[in-house]
């Protein structure tokens, strides 16, 4: 069933199921970037530019400095800044030094920075001035973890905008005790480490799992994953040259590590850095840059839809848009599809999976299952196989549903330092995703919900995936989340939380009507909450823990 890959026949003739891997390693992937044209733009950062040869500069100058201060192979450089240049800069400087990135989340306060300086054993720390300054000088002061060199940097480094509504107030600060990662850079301008000594199964960033089922955990994303999967975006997407990459997903997470610096490198393209995603700086960048591609969660694009003064020519030069992070409930997909004027495609993945593990092919629109109302994620991309398992461990056929068993090139071999969570969750290498659906006869896969999040009320199984995806229908619902609650007669039930769209009210009595109307009567929810906003991660995914949490 898997095998026959009948979802071949949406691509263009000839294309493969497969694709020859070009680039070994995720370096290799930019030194071929810097061959192809040196002085080429890579990051655009508002009024700032940098060309593919002055990263690779000073990468080499922060390179050097690191193995100058005792930085050995395997070591690793933790990363804690927004969507700046430094990131990029940090990144490939790991590598160059032959070490491991990574990668922690700049939202992150001090518990959270503590535990995976800890657990990853960084030796060097990469922050924003005012990060060190308000969160990670006490921890590195504590001496609970590893990292003996602190270098710092500012938002307004390598651009001279300051733009207001991100930098308010913000000037460049001397941070005693650490290194300014600009003057470091100076000082050693001119210098290269000597070549890495790598290879594609090696490590080269530790990205952590979002920790919404429990503690985050260091997937250990290899050279080998990000070479494949930069390919896979290429080739999927079919982007050329020169067409420039709109960075509105973290790149700390891994849809904004390969799917915005890995794409942009091995599409030798230029990428558009905002510092964090605001919505009208983000018009703004795209009034001024007319990049062709962003991958994003449907949130962001809910939120660029109502930028102030946005205006269908702002987004005329967004051809090539997909979503990812968080699905994506059909009426959304068509109202975002009016607004922008391009049809958003569906891709889907994990940190696990280095980003992309299915997709909806280019040009393609994905199907709406009659049954559930899903909308497909697309199908697997190349050299991927995706089996669908019930509890037996065993494949189902098609159109029943089952957990999403996903092996292929892009796959993490484990989790730093996490023998019993490696073969917990890759058995043999295979990685159980946790995600519930099934595939139909064609091929199409369709995410029904996580595993954990099913509800069980009075013996039925109740997808809180379906219950919003009504809810969506509703025209005052913005966003929607539901959750399962104790009930002394049902043992759970249904709760969910809305947010409205601006300007729009409506009853709670209306909504539990409107799904009772459209559902069977043990999955309608008896409770609804209206909220102002849902509680999210930072890349834009609704945290249904956190709802639970609270009740």
């Amino acid at each position: 069933m898997y095998a026959a890959r009948p979802w071949l026949r949406l691509f263009p003739e000839g294309t493969p199921a497969d694709i020859s891997v070009e680039y070994a390693t995720a370096l290799d992937v930019f030194d071929a970037s810097v061959a192809a044209g040196a002085d080429d733009p890579f990051l655009w950062y508002f009024d700032g530019v940098l060309t593919f040869g002055q990263v690779d500069a000073a990468a080499d100058a922060l390179a050097s400095a690191l193995v100058a201060d005792g930085f050995s192979a395997g070591d690793r450089l933790a990363i804690y800044v927004q969507n700046n240049p430094a990131f990029v800069i940090g990144l490939v400087a790991a590598w160059k030094a032959g070490g491991i990135a990574v990668l922690i989340n700049p939202m992150n306060q001090q518990r959270e920075l503590r535990y995976m300086l800890t657990d990853s054993g960084a030796v060097v720390l990469l922050t924003l001035d005012d990060l060190y300054l308000s969160v990670a000088e006490p921890v590195i002061a504590s001496g609970d973890t590893a990292v003996r060199t602190v270098i710092t940097c500012s938002p307004l480094d390598f651009q001279t905008r300051d733009d207001e509504r991100l930098f308010a107030g913000a000037t460049r600060k001397a941070v005693p005790g650490t290194v300014d990662l600009v003057e470091l850079i100076a000082a050693h301008d001119g210098s290269a480490p000597p070549a890495p000594a790598f290879g594609p199964q090696d490590t080269a960033s530790l990205t952590y799992t979002s920790g919404t089922t429990g503690e985050p955990k260091g997937a250990m994303n290899t050279h080998g994953n990000l070479a494949f999967n930069a390919q896979v975006y290429r080739d999927w997407t079919g982007l050329a040259t020169g067409e420039p990459i709109l960075g509105v997903a973290p790149l700390f997470h891994i849809t904004g590590l390969v799917g915005h610096i890995m794409f942009a490198m091995i599409a030798h393209t230029p990428l558009v850095l905002m510092h964090r995603f605001a919505p009208d700086v983000a018009v703004d960048a795209i009034r001024e840059h007319r990049p062709v591609f962003t991958v994003a969660a449907i949130t962001a694009y809910n939120a660029l839809s109502t930028a102030t003064g946005a205006t269908p020519e702002d987004f005329a030069s967004l051809r090539i848009l997909y979503s990812g992070g968080a699905p994506i409930s059909p009426a959304v997909g068509d109202r975002m599809e009016k607004i922008f004027g391009t049809y958003i495609h569906n891709i889907y993945g994990l940190t696990e999976t280095n980003s992309p593990s299915h997709g909806v092919p280019f040009g393609v629109r994905a199907p709406v299952d009659e049954a559930s109302g899903a909308l497909s994620v697309g199908v697997p991309v190349f050299n991927t196989v995706v089996r669908v398992v019930g509890e037996d461990g065993n494949d189902v056929p098609a159109g029943e549903v089952g957990e999403f068993v996903t092996s292929g090139p892009q796959v993490v071999p484990g989790y730093w330092n996490k023998p019993d969570k490696t073969a917990e969750s890759l058995p043999g290498g295979a990685l159980k995703t946790g995600d519930v659906g099934f595939m139909d006869a064609d091929g199409w896969f369709y995410i029904v919900d996580r595993k954990k999040d099913m509800i069980n009320a009075s013996g039925y199984k109740v997808w809180p995936r379906e219950v919003e995806d009504v809810l969506y229908t509703h025209p005052a619902v913005r966003e929607a989340a539901v959750i399962g609650v104790p009930d002394e007669y049902r043992g759970e039930t249904v709760k969910a939380y809305v947010s409205l769209r601006d300007g729009v009210s409506v009853e709670t009595a209306e909504l539990v009507e409107f799904c009772k109307s459209q559902m069977a009567a043990y999955k309608y929810p008896r409770q609804v909450v209206i909220v102002d906003e849902l509680p999210k991660t930072v890349t834009g995914k609704i945290l249904r823990r956190s709802l639970r949490d609270g009740n």
